[in-house]
């Protein structure tokens, strides 16, 4: 048996838990989240926990098993307390600006300017200090949707291994690459 899909999951008291034949509906203080899952996947709630179990013993299922266990608590992390993801821009003139409009606006070096439209989930706060690079930071309930606007920013201009200018994750290191040798 998979060793992370038989873990159970703890569901707070403040989230509702909703099975509907194939898919799932988690609501919280944050808000509410749906996945559709695999037939070979059976989910028991019972207890204020959700157990996970599949009906065959196949390959495929065996690696769904662990996969749906990991997204449900996520889903539960999420409208219980939310995650978060810190882009630096390290460059010099690398700027963004934020309008009401939901729309991000790029300064990357490049001669025109990126608009980028930020779903209606995802909460945008920019903290802008004199002498430091911009952090943008992206906030919401649901992890997979932020993730992929998260890589999508950075894939606007990667950093570099050079002189380690672009959009980078917070905490991320940079290996730089010695010049040219002379």
């Amino acid at each position: 048996m998979s060793r992370i899909g038989k873990i159970p999951i703890s569901i707070p008291k403040d989230v509702s838990v909703n099975i509907i034949d194939n898919k799932i509906i988690i609501k919280g203080k944050l808000g509410i989240l749906s996945q559709t899952f695999s037939e070979k996947i059976k989910i028991i709630f019972k207890n204020d926990q959700l157990f996970l179990s599949r009906i065959q013993e196949d390959k495929k299922t065996k690696s769904l098993h662990g996969l749906y266990r990991v997204l449900i608590d996520n889903m539960v992390k999420g409208v219980t307390n939310g995650f978060q993801k810190e882009l630096e821009l390290v460059g010099i003139g690398y700027r963004v600006s934020y309008y009401e409009e939901k729309i991000l606006e790029f300064n990357l070096g490049f001669s025109h300017k990126i608009m980028m439209k930020i779903p209606k989930e995802i909460y945008v706060e920019i903290k802008i200090k004199k002498g430091k690079n911009p952090i943008l930071t992206l906030k919401s309930y649901d992890k997979q949707l932020l993730g992929m606007i998260a890589s999508k920013i950075r894939s606007l201009r990667v950093p570099e291994p050079y002189k380690g200018k672009g959009i980078k994750y917070l905490k991320e290191f940079i290996r730089k690459k010695t010049g040219k040798s002379a």
